[in-house]
């Protein structure tokens, strides 16, 4: 049998058909056609061929899930299933929404209650990656460090920020420095404990790697000990700033004068259903705005996470 035969046959053999009927008998097959094209099967991406568990996004679910908690809303209310006194409706909430944004509350509009709500939890939160952060990478990599500072964390971590707040406020006052304390106290222990994690988790099989290279003490952990920590880092941010703002009302329970803290508490006072609900729908958003964010810095400077 001539060679060309034989390719003829191997080929007719792996692929159930001639090569010379997928083409012209004067030139190479030709290209599928565009609807071809687009029903063919796309480049499996790593991992796909067996399943990622909770791979791929959940953000059609996450719309139906917050479509249908506003309809159950509108339905339980408009229906006068609920006293408006315990629930009011959304349309309610928001024509308080506008009264308080123009008017005000309490003596102060509610971007006034807002900018000083932020500037409190913001400020307590800047000071607390400044300072958690790298104690909770001594903690890792120092013994000493971790004998010095792992006693008080872990036994002032347990305990709710009410507890001791009597305790500050005596010794601080009640000033606005007592209030960014009280919330950077309960953002500094998750952070701290996340960065130790963070280094505690790093693979030793890299670091010996980093020496064998000829890197020193301070390289290895800048260069990888940090990066491989960054991680959990990002992660105990993101709880910390939630500690933060339900630290937030036990803040300003005392002698304040403004904050959303202070407005949902005031507004309780007098049954005020519809403004303590705005309170706490502006809270979650800011709050679910930041998280959103920490989550896109996180991709950007850690795109290894999941990967290795």
């Amino acid at each position: 049998m001539s060679s060309s035969k034989s390719a003829h046959a191997i080929h007719t053999l792996l692929h159930g058909r001639s090569p010379i009927s997928a083409g012209t008998s004067d030139g190479p097959p030709r290209k599928p056609r565009g609807r071809t094209r687009m029903l063919a099967k796309k480049p499996v991406k790593p991992g796909d061929a067996f399943g990622v568990p909770g791979h791929g996004s959940s953000i059609a679910t996450s719309l139906i899930t917050i479509v249908a908690f506003i309809g159950l809303w509108f339905a339980v209310t408009n229906l006068h299933l609920i006293k408006p006194l315990f629930l009011p409706s959304p349309q309610a909430v928001y024509a308080k929404f506008l009264v308080v944004a123009t008017d005000g509350f309490a003596n102060s509009t509610l971007w006034q209650h807002t900018g000083v709500s932020l500037m409190r939890v913001f400020g307590a939160f800047i000071l607390a990656c400044l300072t958690a952060i790298p104690v909770g990478v001594m903690m890792g990599v120092s013994r000493f460090a971790r004998g010095a500072f792992d006693p008080p964390i872990e036994f002032y971590r347990p305990l709710p920020p009410l507890a001791y707040l009597p305790l500050i406020i005596i010794w601080f006052g009640i000033g606005e420095f007592s209030k960014v304390l009280l919330i950077y106290l309960a953002i500094f222990a998750p952070l701290a404990i996340a960065a130790r994690a963070g280094v505690r988790s790093v693979s030793i099989e890299q670091i010996h790697a980093a020496y064998s290279m000829g890197a020193s003490r301070t390289q290895v952990v800048f260069h990888v000990i940090m990066k491989s920590a960054l991680p959990e880092i990002f992660t105990g941010m993101r709880i910390g700033i939630g500690v933060g703002w339900t630290t937030l009302v036990a803040a300003e329970m005392v002698a304040s004068t403004s904050g959303l803290g202070f407005m949902v508490l005031n507004a309780a006072e007098f049954l005020a259903s519809d403004v303590v609900i705005m309170g706490i729908i502006v809270i979650g958003f800011f709050a679910l705005c930041f998280d959103v964010l920490m989550r896109y810095v996180e991709r950007v400077l850690v795109p290894w996470k999941g990967k290795v």
